[in-house]
C-alpha cells in the first residue's frame, strides 16, 4: 500500500506531501534520489526501477516531470510503473496536457481524484509515491487514493465526482471560498460492470472513428544498409455512441501483429480464438490497443551523408529523397544532427527548405514536402578544433516526416459492427504514419 506522496518541483525541491497512513516516509528518500540524479545525470533517471538503501524506487518521466514511487517490500516493478504511468495519463487527459503550469493553476482539484484512485487497486507493497511537480493542495488526489491503495482510475467517474477546471469554478470558488469541486452524489458508473463508460449517455448522432496512429522506428548504418525497422502503433477510437453499445472490429491481417496491449474494455476471449475486438467502449476519446510490427524490410525515404574531413576542415553533404513510394504524399520531412564537439564552427546550406544550427550545436534542416524537380540537399563545411586534422566522431541523422491516409506497417480494417445503437450510425477511419526513432549513422 502507498503510504506518502511528495511532490516536488523539477529542481528536486519538496512542494508538497500527503501521508497516507500511520507509517510515515521521510524526505531523506527525495533528497537521496535527486542527488544521485544531478550526480550520475540523465542515465540514472532513465532507468526504471532503482535500489537505494532504504526503498526500491519506480519511476517514469512525462513532459519533464518525474513520477517516482518507492516500496520496502519486494513487488512486480510493472506494478509499480503501470500505476505511475495511469497515474500520468489520468492527469493528462482531465486537465488537457501535462506541466508544472497547469498542475498549479488546478492543484485543488488534482489532489482530491489522485487519493480516490488507489484504493480500489490490488493490495500492492508501495510505501510511497513521489511525484515531482511544483502544487499545493489537489482534489484529483483524494480520489484516486484512499487510505494508500489505488480506487479510480477511469477519466470518466472522475469527470463525475469532480468538476473538470473551467473560469467559473474558479471564480465561484474565490467568491464564496468554497474550493472543492467534488460531487456529493457518488457516480453510477463506479457500481457499473463497464466502469470506463459514463451512464446515460445520449447524442443525437451517432459517430464512431477509428484511427491507426503509427511511428516508423529505423536504424540505418553507415554503409546505407536498414539494421532495423519496426512499427509502434496504436488503435484510437473517438465514440459518440448513445446507451451501451457492442463494438466488434476486425482486421484484415492480424497475425503481424506483436506486443499487444488493449484498454481494459477489450475482451480477451475472442482476440484470443479469433483476433477480432470486441468491446463496450468509454465515452469520448480513448486507446483502443497497441501493437509492433516488426523486421519491416524497407523505409519510406532515404538520407545519404558524406562526411570528408582533412586539415582541420570537414566538408559535409547530405542528400535525402524517397525510397519506396506509399502512393500518399510525405511531409513535414525534418533532419536533426548534432555537431560533434570538435567542431568550433560550420557554414551549412541547403538547396531545399530552411537549415538553422542552435545554440546547443544542435543542427536542424526543415524540408517540407521533397519537389518532384530535385531531390534535397545540404552542403557546407565544418571547422574543426586547433590541432585536430580529421573528425573522429561522427553523428547520427534523426529524421522526422509524415504520411496521412496510410499505415506503413501494412495493417488494414476490414469492418466495424455495432449493437445496441437505436439510430443511424456514421463510422469513420483514418491512418497516420511518421517517424519515431529514425537515425542514419555517418
Amino acid at each position: 500500500m502507498l503510504q506518502c506522496i511528495f511532490l516536488l518541483s523539477d529542481s528536486g525541491e519538496v512542494m508538497l506531501e500527503k501521508q497516507l497512513t500511520g507509517h510515515r516516509v521521510d524526505r531523506s528518500i527525495c533528497a537521496w534520489f535527486w542527488d544521485h540524479v544531478i550526480s550520475q545525470g540523465e542515465s540514472f533517471k532513465s532507468m526504471p526501477v532503482i535500489a537505494s538503501p532504504t526503498h526500491y524506487l519506480f519511476q517514469i518521466v512525462r513532459e519533464g516531470i518525474t513520477f517516482l514511487a518507492c516500496t520496502q517490500l519486494e513487488m512486480p516493478p510493472l506494478m509499480g510503473i503501470e500505476f505511475l504511468c495511469r497515474v500520468a495519463d489520468v492527469l493528462s487527459d482531465y486537465l488537457g496536457g501535462l506541466n508544472e503550469d497547469l498542475v498549479k493553476d488546478n492543484f485543488v482539484i488534482v489532489y482530491e481524484a489522485l487519493l480516490a484512485m488507489l484504493d480500489g487497486w490490488l493490495c500492492w507493497n508501495l510505501i510511497s509515491i513521489v511525484i515531482f511537480i511544483s502544487s499545493c493542495h489537489w482534489q484529483l488526489l483524494d480520489e484516486m487514493i484512499d487510505n494508500g491503495f489505488p480506487l479510480t482510475t477511469e477519466p470518466n467517474i472522475l469527470r463525475e465526482m469532480i468538476a473538470p477546471p473551467n473560469i467559473v469554478s474558479k471564480m465561484l470558488s474565490v467568491v464564496t471560498g468554497n474550493s472543492s469541486n467534488v460531487s456529493e452524489t457518488l457516480p453510477g458508473a463506479t457500481a457499473s460492470c463497464v466502469p470506463w463508460r459514463t451512464t446515460d449517455v445520449k447524442y443525437a448522432n451517432n459517430e464512431v472513428y477509428v484511427d491507426l496512429v503509427e511511428e516508423m522506428d529505423a536504424i540505418i548504418n553507415r554503409d546505407g544498409v536498414l539494421v532495423k525497422c519496426e512499427i509502434y502503433g496504436e488503435v484510437q477510437v473517438n465514440s459518440l455512441l448513445s446507451g451501451l453499445p457492442d463494438l466488434t472490429l476486425s482486421f484484415v491481417n492480424p497475425s503481424i501483429l506483436d506486443d499487444v496491449r488493449f484498454h481494459p474494455c477489450v475482451r480477451f476471449r475472442p482476440w484470443e480464438s479469433h483476433q477480432i475486438l470486441s468491446f463496450v467502449p468509454p465515452d469520448g476519446q480513448f486507446k483502443l490497443m497497441s501493437y509492433r510490427v516488426k523486421k519491416l524490410k524497407s523505409t519510406p525515404i532515404y538520407v545519404k551523408p558524406q562526411l570528408t574531413s582533412n586539415d582541420g576542415t570537414c566538408r559535409i553533404s547530405v542528400m535525402i529523397g524517397i525510397r519506396n513510394d506509399p502512393g500518399k504524399t510525405i511531409d513535414s520531412i525534418t533532419l536533426q544532427f548534432q555537431l560533434p564537439p570538435c567542431v568550433l564552427s560550420a557554414d551549412l546550406t541547403a538547396n531545399h527548405g530552411e537549415v538553422d544550427i542552435l545554440s546547443n550545436k544542435m543542427c536542424s534542416w526543415s524540408i517540407g514536402r521533397i519537389p518532384k524537380d530535385k531531390a534535397p540537399s545540404l552542403t557546407g563545411t565544418m571547422v574543426l578544433e586547433t590541432g585536430l586534422e580529421r573528425l573522429h566522431v561522427f553523428p547520427t541523422f534523426l529524421v522526422g516526416f509524415r504520411i496521412m491516409g496510410i499505415a506503413l506497417s501494412g495493417l488494414q480494417i476490414d469492418k466495424l459492427d455495432l449493437k445496441n445503437v437505436p439510430n443511424r450510425l456514421y463510422k469513420g477511419f483514418r491512418a497516420l504514419t511518421r517517424a519515431g526513432e529514425y537515425g542514419v549513422r555517418s
